[in-house]
């Protein structure tokens, strides 16, 4: 894959190449921060009690969800696939991160859920770019 510089003038050229950066740290970070969850039981049972601390119903349901919801938009930015749909489950799920959790904490707690919703409500709107999935079946950008 190689990174071409679109005719755009200037550095909007490389909105592809910042896209796909974008998208693989978003994406690695997503991952990153379940995979403790995902290969241990003790991990998630700690996260169900988290949440069931700060009131989520049904705590015991809700984690396993929320780590695999995460790990899907995580691997979804990183291959650039169903990016506008994943975009919007992210900024879904990190907007009920702040509402029910980090509200509380103040805006330094609440920054990197914030981010997070930013991020994928950009996803959302102009889609993951050239160099993703998306793109060879014509949904990265219109």
């Amino acid at each position: 894959m190689a990174f071409r510089r679109s005719r755009t003038a200037g550095l909007a050229g490389y909105s592809d190449a910042a896209l796909l950066l974008a998208r693989l740290v978003v994406g690695a970070f997503l991952i990153w921060g379940v995979w403790d969850n995902i290969q241990s039981a003790a991990r998630m049972a700690e996260f169900a009690r988290f949440l069931g601390a700060h009131g989520f119903p049904e705590p015991r349901w809700l984690a396993p969800l929320s780590v695999w919801a995460q790990f899907a938009c995580g691997v979804s930015f990183v291959l650039g696939l169903a990016t506008r749909w994943t975009g919007l489950l992210c900024a879904v799920h990190f907007a009920v991160a702040i509402a029910m959790v980090d509200a509380k904490l103040g805006i330094r707690a609440a920054f990197p859920a914030a981010s997070l919703i930013l991020f994928g409500l950009l996803f959302a709107t102009i889609g993951a770019g050239r160099y993703a999935i998306d793109a060879m079946f014509g949904a990265s950008r219109r």
